[in-house]
Parts: structure tokens; sequence; C-alpha cells
């Protein structure tokens, strides 16, 4: 008989603590179909995302065989523990959509099983629901109307749609001249807030990095030197002083019944002010849950949604910023009393089982450690005492740790680790380049 392996006390009892989280967690979960397999579906480079890994956790936790697309076997994604088969699709974006639905019509088939779809990004929102005809052979998808996604994603399309339906909504401009845009800049005043336009421009012509703040005209005509103005959008800007960030995530059934809405206010993002939610905590907020709720039925949404709002002191009004017809990054931070989120919602509602509609939400608090701290120190810097929540509570769902599932951040620590190094190095680099050329000249 061959010897008995046993594993080291400190690993077997992480081990055994971690099943039994486990099998609570399946136990206060709803009951989801666990015959229908679900697919995370990506567009873009993007390893390091937390909004990812907690979809294939909170599927998986439920026992549903959970796959996803992923550039690699070695991002926190690829290495989740509820992953179950890796389809390494790197992608950029620039390729013609129809053949990435192509792509995902033979990972259908290699699944062999119709999966729910699950997308993170816009791009993958607008894929689904734009090849949805093709699509639905091998995978199911909400009945969203198939050019609604690419409206609500396009930030003046987006804006349109506000003032259709009544919504209230930061002022805003899509110039397509450098005279339209020195025109706005002057029309809305100064500081204002810079955002590319279009989903598929994002990764193909980004205007900018990411949602930027500029202070003056020189800021704004530093950020677009050329003559032409690319895809942007130029808004309003509410400071932060006079304006409250809320968060709404939602899911809204194929029938068209009452959606699922939490409400959340966020404390901290980054960049500051501007970025990605950093930290948040759940909190009821009626009217708002209802504003989103009807706007929402207005114009016929279905699926999966988060919206970001900004409440505006001076006028009392909470103002539509944007809106994600896809999982948002933070959505583990709501949770009804029963255990569902808004991908356990979907999963539920697109395998023919209940959904709860006005079921009350539970206090918890989110934070995406190693972005916070940076987020953190800035707000410290600025108001000249310590941030507000900065330690986490026992209710605080962290967006990397967890005990049953270690190594997503393991990776993300090591590759923040290396774009920390990657930026830092970057001044150096082009300093010793400009040297050497100095010496040659």
């Amino acid at each position: 008989m061959p010897p008995v392996r046993r594993c080291p006390p400190p690993l077997a009892a992480t081990r055994r603590r971690a099943d039994r989280i486990e099998v609570v967690m399946h136990r206060s979960g709803p009951a989801l179909d666990r015959s229908v397999p679900a697919l995370l579906v990506k567009v873009g480079r993007y390893p390091q995302h937390h909004g990812g890994v907690g979809a294939l956790r909170t599927l998986g936790r439920g026992g549903v065989p959970v796959h996803a697309v992923v550039e690699n076997r070695l991002t926190p994604a690829a290495l989740c523990r509820y992953t179950g088969g890796r389809f390494v699709r790197p992608s950029t974006g620039f390729e013609q959509p129809a053949d990435l639905a192509d792509a995902l019509l033979a990972i259908g088939r290699s699944i062999g099983r119709r999966s729910v779809a699950v997308a993170t990004d816009d791009e993958a929102a607008l894929l689904l629901a734009e090849h949805a005809d093709r699509l639905a052979e091998w995978f199911l998808l909400p009945p969203v109307p198939a050019g609604l996604p690419r409206r609500l994603a396009d930030k003046d399309g987006l804006h349109r749609l506000c003032l259709e339906h009544g919504v209230p909504t930061p002022l805003s401009r899509a110039p397509t001249d450098r005279a339209g845009l020195l025109a706005t800049g002057r029309e809305l005043g100064y500081p204002l807030v810079l955002k590319n336009l279009e989903a598929w421009t994002r990764l193909r012509a980004p205007a900018v990095h990411h949602t930027t703040v500029v202070r003056d005209e020189r800021e704004l005509l530093a950020a677009f030197p050329a003559d032409t103005v690319p895809s942007v959008l130029v808004q309003e800007y509410l400071p932060p002083e006079q304006a409250e960030d809320w968060i709404t995530h939602l899911y809204c059934p194929a029938d068209g019944s009452e959606p699922l809405v939490f409400t959340a206010r966020k404390i901290r993002s980054w960049p500051p002010d501007a970025g990605v939610t950093t930290r948040a905590r759940a909190l009821e907020n009626p009217p708002l849950a209802e504003q989103a709720r009807e706007f929402c039925r207005r114009v016929g949404y279905r699926g999966v949604a988060d919206l970001d709002w900004r409440l505006d002191r001076r006028d009392g009004r909470y103002k539509l910023v944007d809106f994600n017809p896809r999982t948002g990054a933070q959505f583990r931070l709501f949770e009804t009393e029963d255990g569902v989120d808004v991908v356990r919602a979907l999963h539920l509602d697109l395998t023919g089982r209940p959904v709860p509609r006005r079921a009350r939400q539970r206090a918890r608090a989110y934070t995406v450690g190693q972005l916070d701290l940076p987020s953190a120190a800035v707000w410290a810097w600025r108001e000249r005492r310590l941030p507000p929540e900065l330690l986490p509570r026992r209710s605080t769902e962290r967006a990397w740790f967890c005990l049953d599932d270690p190594v997503p951040a393991l990776a993300e620590s090591v590759l923040f680790g290396g774009s920390v190094a990657q930026r830092l190095a970057s001044p150096v680099r082009r300093t010793a380049s400009g040297d050497r050329r100095a010496r040659r000249g």
C-alpha cells in the first residue's frame, strides 16, 4: 500500500475552514440550476478585473459550472478555484464583432450545453446584444433590444435618452471639432469632465485613458494637441464638496416585470473623483432605486446594469452620470438577505427560476484594498484629516481576498506590483534615453 500523503497541519486547517465557509455559502444562497453552465465574456485586455473573479465565485459557490474567457492561464480569473473551462482568447477590440461572435460560438460548442453569458465590459455587452440571434444557439441571453445597449453605453446617447425621459443628468456636449471643443468649455465653464464617447473607440482610439477632469482651457487644449478632436464627451463638473456619489446595480427580468435594484454610496474611487470604485457602502435609498427602476422601464432595458449617479446638493436631484449595460466590477457589494446578487439573479431568471423583486439588501461594505490605499491617502492630504471607513468592517466584501479562493489575490498582487514597478521605471527610462540622445548629439 502506498504511503498516505498528509498536508501540513496549518494548510489542512485552512482548507477545512474554507470548506466550511463554502458549505455555509451554498446553504445560504439561492437554489441555482446546476445543470446550466455560465460563461464569463470579455473583450479587451484587462486581466486585473475583480468583477470577473467575483462573478466566477458567486456562481461557482452555488454549484454552477462556470467558464471564463481569459487573456492567458495566469490571470486571476484563470486561477480562480471556481473556474471550470479556461478559454484563452485574448482580444484587443480591433477585431470585427462578427469574428468575436464566431469565437463565442466555438466556445459554446466546446462547452456542449447552452450557457448563461455574463458580460463584464461594455463591448462584450454590445456584442451579445447585437449578435443575439446567432449566439442564442449556445447562449441564454436577456431579450434586450439589440441597439439599446449601444445607446446606453454611448455617453452622448445616454444624455439624449435622459433628456427624452426626463431623467436628471449633468450638462454634456459631444464636440466634433476644435472650435466646438473651445465653445463647449466656455459654455459649460471650468472645470470640465472628459470621457470616452463610445464603447469600441474606448479600446481602438481612446480620447482619454480614463475619466479626466481639466481645470482650464490650457489643460483642455493640452489634452487634444492635434487639430482634430477625438471621440469625446465634455460634461459639466459637479464639485465633490457639493455632491455625493451613488451607485445602483439592478437586474431587469426577461419578462419585463419589476427589477431587483440595489443602492449604495460611493465613498472613494481611483483615480480620485473620477475612477473605479475602491470603497462603497450598501445603503437603502428608495427614491433613487425607484428612479433607476423607472428609467429602465421606460427605455425597455433587460438584464444586468450598473448605473452611476451624483446627488447635486445645489438642486437636490440625483443625476445619472453613467449607464453600464453589464455587470459592474463591484457588484458583490450587493446581496439580498437570501443571498441573491445581480449575477445570480441573471442565472435564476434565464433558467426559469423566480427572482426576488423588492427583497431587503444586506448592509455591507466593499473595498478594493490595493487601490483604496492611495485613494485614502489623497483624500487625507486634501482634507487634512483621516478618511472615513479606513478600516474594513466585519461585513466588508473584499474584491480579491477570500479564504476559500486565495490564489487570485496572490496573482493580483504580482500583477499589481509589476504595474507599479513599470510606472516607477518609466521616468527613469525616459531620462536615460534622453541622456543617450544628448551624448550622441
